[in-house]
């Protein structure tokens, strides 16, 4: 479960990152709460357009931050993007608690913010390659997300505690300091251990029209970004549900909605720590787990107290974490490491490039039809590929389907002709 912590240079990178993601989502959700009860009597909408800005510049800029991880050192790269990010929340912060900031001010800062992540991101994906070897490469994936889900489970509730005692303009202004262990631990990384591609210097093969002809040729990427735009535009915007479900259906303050994050990654960060002791992640357990994801959704939708809506985020966010996680390593897996970068690149604009448009659209809808709805979309839509998706995989990889009685282990495939290179003689 924990092979790649053996790599010295992975494991001062994830020590790292833990401080990080925690601060991150500390900032998350202090941001969430300053749009709703300081610049907005409670606006859905206005959350929802905050939330797309912060990942419009993912879908306008990633698939060339992706050239450039391809030609320049990832590490580089991140030192730079991680100083922006720190810079942005630092100017949150000094807005809020100096009382400057207006609702345009943080529209703008998202989109800045956003800016920086979206050049961060495709070099941190495909950065784990260069620092874990092949064999422990799908664990130190898990491990990342493990890492990343952890913050998860810490930063909500201790930015519920604080926003509660010191207010969101400190709790903001704590999140960029967070960002300084990434630098650091990039800075203290032995970069004669690192893997990195042996020619950056070829145009063509960093150019983004290389990356995405790539993609082409491979029918079993296209459905995984299929898959992956689906779950990203409609099933993960517990951003806005969670802080809608929270204030409207159960009438709870910041505290309660800072726990909402921490449950949810419960279920999460077991859904990353068991991705990690898997060697290598098969179509069962991605097409598995999208499923399983819509139902309980659905199920969460109609959850009739707190108490309930709680319990039920856990499975939530695991079987949701499995989606993120097997999608992620299949792609990473499965690709040439000369165009890695530029590949991730184009997994996460799609995963998060439905987010500018579907979070003002949940927003909407959660101010018109009820915040129940705006998890129920998730249910639908979710629910609907994972049918899909596995029409088309029984269909072109002549595989047969059993069900199971198991939530756990839903699906059985069982191949004829391969779709994918990865997938084995047989799958159960």
């Amino acid at each position: 479960m924990f092979a790649a912590l053996s790599v010295r240079n992975y494991r001062i990178y994830a020590a790292g990152a833990l401080v990080s993601n925690t601060g991150t989502w500390m900032g998350r959700v202090a941001q969430d709460w300053v749009v709703l009860t300081e610049l907005t009597d409670n606006s859905a909408s206005a959350l929802g357009i905050v939330t797309g800005l912060q990942f419009l510049p993912i879908v306008l800029f990633t698939p060339i931050a992706g050239a450039i991880s391809d030609t320049f050192p990832k590490r580089r790269v991140m030192l730079v993007s991680q100083s922006l990010m720190a810079f942005f929340a630092l100017l949150m912060g000094v807005a809020v608690l100096t009382g400057s900031m207006e609702l345009w001010h943080m529209y703008v800062l998202a989109f800045l913010s956003g800016t920086a992540a979206a050049f961060d991101a495709p070099a941190r994906q495909s950065f784990v390659s260069e620092m874990v070897p092949p064999r422990v490469l799908t664990n130190a994936v898990g491990l990342n997300s493990a890492s990343f889900h952890s913050g998860r489970l810490i930063g909500p509730a201790t930015a519920g505690l604080l926003i509660a005692a010191f207010g969101t303009g400190p709790t903001l202004v704590i999140n960029s300091f967070t960002f300084v262990a990434v630098i650091v631990a990039l800075l203290l990384l032995d970069v004669r251990q690192l893997a990195p591609l042996p020619d950056r210097a070829g145009k063509g093969r960093s150019s983004v029209r290389e990356g995405v002809a790539y993609v082409r040729r491979r029918p079993d990427l296209i459905l995984i970004l299929c898959i992956a735009f689906m779950h990203g535009t409609f099933g993960m915007n517990f951003q806005i549900t969670n802080a809608l479900m929270a204030t409207e259906v159960y009438g709870k303050g910041v505290t309660e909605y800072g726990v909402t994050g921490s449950v949810m990654a419960i279920g999460s960060l077991a859904g990353a720590l068991l991705a990690a002791r898997r060697e290598r992640p098969r179509w069962r357990l991605l097409l598995g787990s999208l499923a399983a994801f819509a139902v309980f959704s659905f199920v969460l939708a109609l959850a009739p107290t707190f108490t309930t809506y709680l319990i039920l985020l856990v499975p939530t966010g695991l079987t949701a974490l499995t989606v993120m996680v097997s999608a992620n390593a299949m792609v990473q897996l499965s690709v040439d490491q000369e165009v890695r970068g530029r590949v991730m690149a184009l997994y996460m604009a799609v995963f998060f490039g439905g987010t500018p448009l579907g979070a003002p659209v949940i927003g909407w809808i959660g101010e018109q039809y009820g915040a129940r709805w705006t998890v129920l979309i998730a249910a639908i839509a979710c629910g609907a590929t994972a049918v899909v998706a596995t029409v088309y995989v029984m269909r072109n990889d002549n595989l047969r389907l059993r069900v199971r009685a198991s939530w756990a282990r839903p699906l059985v495939l069982e191949r004829g002709a391969a779709l994918t290179e990865p997938l084995p003689e047989k799958v159960t």
